[in-house]
């Protein structure tokens, strides 16, 4: 259902749009919450025009080319989801599961492990990091743009993995008698 409201919700906020498009306004900023391939996106935009949450105009020019406009109907569906009650939220979290398991690992290769976890979250940081330059010099001053408060999620989290990953890091170290020298 979720990529479901995320398509709603990008429509909603952007405007109607060919498929192309929206898949690429997604990949530009919902995507770095719910990751979606255009393969999973086009079959949604189906059903979601059989359900008649949008509506599908052919744009002319005799390519084929869709154009998807959020209905009522649609806009009804994103209020739904966001206040409604989730009983239950399933959870996947590599880093967790890397946590899991690195202790099966000798404590200096587990090391090794987790620096090149801090590595990636450092990495992953810095995009979001640049990503918050770029919506704020294209945001309008004294009202929240599309995704800012997921992106402030984004980075919260980030920094605190990338601690978490260098604390491990630092411990699992210590355990086998070397140092890290950054």
């Amino acid at each position: 259902m979720s990529l479901r409201i995320a398509l709603l919700g990008t429509l909603a906020h952007h405007g109607p749009a060919s498929g192309y498009e929206l898949a690429k306004r997604f990949d530009a900023s919902v995507n770095f919450v719910w990751q979606a391939k255009h393969s999973q996106i086009y079959p949604e935009l189906a059903k979601m025009a059989q359900t008649g949450a949008v509506t599908v105009e052919d744009a002319g020019g005799g390519r084929g080319r869709k154009i998807y406009t959020i209905t009522d109907a649609g806009r009804e569906e994103i209020v739904q989801w966001v206040s409604g009650e989730d009983p239950y939220r399933s959870v996947r979290n590599e880093s967790g599961l890397r946590g899991f398991l690195v202790t099966l690992l000798p404590p200096d290769e587990a090391a090794a492990v987790m620096r090149a976890e801090e590595a990636r979250h450092t990495a992953s940081l810095n995009g979001l990091l640049w990503l918050k330059e770029d919506v704020a010099a294209r945001t309008t001053p004294g009202s929240p743009s599309f995704g800012q408060y997921a992106l402030d999620l984004g980075l919260r989290t980030t920094r605190m993995l990338q601690q978490w990953a260098a604390d491990t890091a630092e411990d699992l170290e210590r355990r086998a008698g070397t140092e890290h020298t950054p």
